[in-house]
């Protein structure tokens, strides 16, 4: 008999109506990027995307809870998007544009607080990863260039206009376990887009790679389940070419303490 896939939640981008708008523009969207579904996929998993809950709904009332969905499901991928409201945090936003979203933070909070709950995998992605560390009682940096002016000593650019393309070198925790899992060696080459960062970090949480600069580049929770988080987007090392990271081992042992 066939084994049963593994049946991971991905977490969905939110999409808030626009003023005027008409049609689609003006209806709240739940999406997810295509390339980061493949990436999850990839290792023959079966892939679901995990609405937000509105238990009192504008539609129709349901009783479908987040806890549901943790019970359901055996792991959490939660994919970028916009940045964590400072609020999150107990900061105030230092610009309008840094205010983030707090109806997707919200939604996200409540995914990784069940997820941790039922003792289920988590792995986060960009702002995954800054999502976790708020959720586990940390901080984060609302915008690198302006809070720490003097952290390009290397000429590391942490958001440029290539994007998805912008590349850097990252170092693993000489013993953490991402160095374990990546096979002993010391880092590479990674596709990391943000203009925040983990400043403070959580309750147990321990930076397992930092960018030349010092910035922590990927976290775990050192608790009795599976919670990590990297800021670089392993979903488009396909577009460097082969001096990319090779992040399948980040997958494999998500998948493993899924399965």
């Amino acid at each position: 008999m066939s084994r049963r896939p593994v049946h991971i939640g991905l977490s969905c981008r939110i999409f808030h109506p626009e003023t005027g708008g008409v049609g689609l523009k003006g209806k709240t969207l739940q999406v997810l990027e295509q390339s980061v579904a493949q990436w999850a996929a990839s290792r023959d998993t079966l892939v679901l995307m995990v609405p937000s809950v509105l238990q009192d709904g504008a539609l129709q009332r349901s009783n479908i809870r987040v806890r549901d969905y943790a019970q359901y499901l055996d792991g959490l991928i939660l994919q970028g998007g916009a940045d964590v409201s400072p609020r999150a945090y107990g900061e105030e936003p230092l610009k309008p544009e840094w205010a983030g979203d707090p109806v997707r933070d919200a939604y996200e909070l409540e995914l990784v607080h069940e997820f941790m709950e039922a003792g289920k995998p988590i792995l986060g992605i960009c702002r995954g990863m800054q999502l976790i560390n708020v959720a586990l009682g940390g901080s984060l940096y609302q915008d690198l260039p302006t809070q720490l002016p003097d952290q390009r000593p290397d000429g590391i650019g942490h958001e440029t206009p290539a994007y998805d393309r912008n590349a850097h070198e990252v170092t693993f925790t000489p013993g953490g376990k991402m160095a374990q899992w990546f096979g002993g060696v010391a880092g590479g080459k990674v596709a990391s887009i943000h203009h925040q960062a983990v400043n403070r970090l959580g309750r147990d949480v321990v930076a397992e790679a930092t960018a030349p600069d010092g910035v922590v580049e990927a976290i775990r929770w050192n608790g009795r389940s599976f919670v990590c988080g990297v800021q670089w987007h392993p979903e488009f090392h396909h577009l460097g070419g082969e001096e990319m990271l090779d992040c399948q081992p980040l997958l494999d042992a998500f998948l493993r303490a899924a399965r």
